[in-house]
């Protein structure tokens, strides 16, 4: 429970200013307050600690200051945190793994600390007209998919905090017949699934669907993955729900559902991030773009919360970053390039 209202915050002790900018950013990340980063001896002259949730510590070497750990537990009831790994070079793998070490020892003190959308807040996106009239129409040269089609090509949209108002920009601008699928991983509550659907397929052209044991993705069609237990593909390239929950502290896991698609379509599976807390994504995204999957992510300007399409583009494995509106417009046209490609060598062949 947060001592000041709102978010919970946090405050950050180390010898080490680049370790104190790290932790700052991570927890930042993570929707945390910042109550008071700063070296130990500035501690060691406050009478009156500074009024937070939490208290983490880390130190090169302890035994440098031996009347700290005293002074923090004399002069605060906040739990403290002592010898948080220091934080390796960000954009890397193990920085991203550290973090989620950081994310479960904050959550074991202060709670699950991810905010998703609420029904009500649902609700009133799925009575908001089209911002914009669709603005990108199919280009002559992509044959369209029929409904219902097999998709041989993947672009899996992930989410959390902010996602559904942005994926359903990106869907409310794309026309209709594009010859690929869609999966959505969308970090939210499981009962909200349903409403999830009917909501952002309210002025699509693409039709929301919740995955389905032996369903193949279609075009014309976005899976929705369920929150609640693994989904991940059969050698045949239908859905199956496994026995165990998702990895990590939030479901959909992002990252499971990029490697479980990603090992069955290969380059023919891409990925856009858009807008949600923490880091999910950031470590299977680079793995798909080694393949030659694009990866794009949105804008941060444009984001609820930019962490997780900042993690992933931290990276560095990302192609492109825009609005929802010109990531749709982004996606057409790569379709187009591609079909005109096809076409001029089949062309050449001949």
């Amino acid at each position: 429970m947060s001592t000041g209202g709102g978010r919970p915050a946090v405050a950050i002790v180390s010898d080490d200013v680049l370790q104190r900018h790290r932790l700052q950013e991570a927890t930042g990340r993570f929707g945390l307050r910042p109550g008071f980063s700063g070296a130990p001896e500035r501690i060691l002259g406050y009478e009156v600690l500074p009024d937070v949730d939490l208290w983490l510590v880390t130190l090169e070497d302890e035994a440098d200051h031996p009347a700290l750990f005293d002074h923090l537990l004399d002069h605060t009831e906040a739990p403290i945190l002592f010898g948080i790994d220091a934080a390796p070079k960000p954009g890397t793998r193990d920085f991203v793994r550290w973090e989620r070490r950081l994310l479960k020892k904050l959550e074991k003190q202060l709670g699950p600390l991810e905010e998703t959308e609420s029904e009500e807040a649902l609700e009133e996106l799925g009575e908001r007209p089209p911002e914009l009239p669709a603005a990108v129409e199919l280009p002559p040269w992509i044959t369209p998919a029929a409904p219902g089609q097999v998709a041989e090509d993947i672009w899996i949209l992930g989410a959390s905090l902010g996602g559904p108002a942005a994926v359903k920009s990106f869907l409310d601008q794309l026309p209709p017949g594009l010859p690929v699928g869609f999966v959505y991983a969308q970090h939210i509550d499981g009962n909200f699934t349903e409403v999830l659907t009917r909501v952002l397929g309210r002025h699509a052209h693409y039709r929301l669907q919740r995955a389905e044991e032996g369903m193949r993705p279609a075009c014309g069609q976005v899976t929705v993955i369920p929150v609640e237990r693994e989904w991940g593909l059969t050698p045949e390239g239908t859905l199956t729900e496994k026995d165990t929950a998702w990895p990590g502290p939030y479901g959909p896991s992002i990252d499971q559902v990029l490697l479980n698609f990603g090992d069955h379509f290969g380059a023919r599976c891409h990925a856009i991030l858009f807008s949600g807390m923490g880091n999910d994504g950031a470590v299977a995204a680079p793995m798909l773009r080694a393949f030659g999957s694009n990866i794009w992510v949105q804008t941060s300007e444009t984001c609820a919360n930019s962490a997780m399409p900042e993690a992933v583009a931290a990276t560095g494995c990302t192609s492109l970053s825009g609005s929802p509106e010109e990531l749709a417009k982004a996606l057409v046209r790569t379709l187009a390039d591609a079909a005109l490609l096809k076409q001029t060598s089949s062309q050449d062949v001949t």
